[in-house]
């Protein structure tokens, strides 16, 4: 395959444009950003810190989104989904650079440690999902849609179960898009709560 070329699409059905719609609803950006602005109500002052959340947010969901439409309509990425997967370890690169100022910008304000904890665990886990990039393409859909699931149930209780339920519905319409095979987001499911809000609990309890 080109390197700039699109994978082979899904024939067009009623569902595949079920499953565009929840692609395109809960693509990575959108999810991360959900967990991130509702993550300083695991810190003291909840609901008055809330702006932390939407700092660390600009510069892990809206900034790198911004920059990778750019470069999609520049030519130098085939789909704001990146779907082509040599282009994946330079964008989520990208993605990390973009984070780790906002991380300096947070600390700087003196954000809540939910937040910063959320922010380097995104760090860490944007950084094992480039390296495996390398390799092979683990849905991002489902690793964030899991990880925002997952930490909505943490941080405010079990009644928010249904969250859960989004997680294999992301998953089947990446697979019937023929974006990516049921191991790949099966793997990015599992991803998501393990490390992601794994390593946010274990950051959280150190900061």
């Amino acid at each position: 395959m080109p390197p700039h070329s699109r994978p082979a699409a899904a024939p067009r059905t009623v569902r595949t444009a079920v499953a565009r719609v929840l692609s395109e609803v809960f693509q990575p950006p959108f999810t991360i950003a959900a967990a991130l602005l509702l993550s300083p109500a695991a810190s003291p002052g909840w609901p008055g810190t809330w702006w932390f959340g939407g700092v660390a947010a600009l510069f892990t969901c809206v900034l790198p989104f911004v920059i990778l439409i750019g470069l999609v309509r520049a030519g130098k990425v085939v789909d704001h989904h990146v779907s082509e997967r040599s282009q994946r370890a330079p964008v989520l690169a990208m993605a990390i650079v973009c984070v780790l100022a906002g991380l300096g910008l947070l600390i700087a304000l003196g954000a809540p440690a939910s937040v910063l904890a959320m922010v380097a665990a995104l760090i860490a886990g944007i950084a094992v999902l480039a390296v495996v990039s390398l390799w092979w393409k683990v849905s991002g859909h489902a690793a964030a849609v899991s990880t925002a699931a997952v930490s909505m149930l943490l941080l405010f209780g079990p009644e928010w179960w249904p969250l859960v339920l989004v997680v294999p519905a992301v998953g089947w319409a990446r697979v019937v898009l023929r974006a990516h095979t049921p191991a790949q987001v099966v793997a990015g499911a599992v991803f998501g709560p393990l490390v992601i809000v794994g390593l946010w609990q274990v950051f959280l309890n150190v900061l």
